[in-house]
């Protein structure tokens, strides 16, 4: 089950609709930042299938403007 942890970028005055829409995709825990046009999310998933699908979900959202991977796990079942 992959656990991974991203800092995504915003950009300019989007960081509230980028925080609506991460806010609807399953598997994702959404931590915005109070002083910073930055979200951290924590997601995981129950396959690198899974995993794949929604990472390209995050590359399609309106609003982002870079995403890092900040730390990845994959444990075995």
């Amino acid at each position: 089950m992959p656990i991974k942890s991203y800092i995504l970028h915003c950009e300019d005055q989007k960081k509230e609709i980028l925080l609506k829409e991460l806010q609807k995709l399953p598997n994702c825990e959404v931590i915005p930042a109070q002083n910073h046009e930055v979200i951290v999310i924590v997601t995981d998933t129950d396959s690198e299938e899974t995993d794949t699908e929604l990472y390209n979900k995050l590359l399609e959202i309106k609003g982002l403007k870079h995403l890092s991977l900040v730390s990845g796990f994959d444990a075995k079942q």
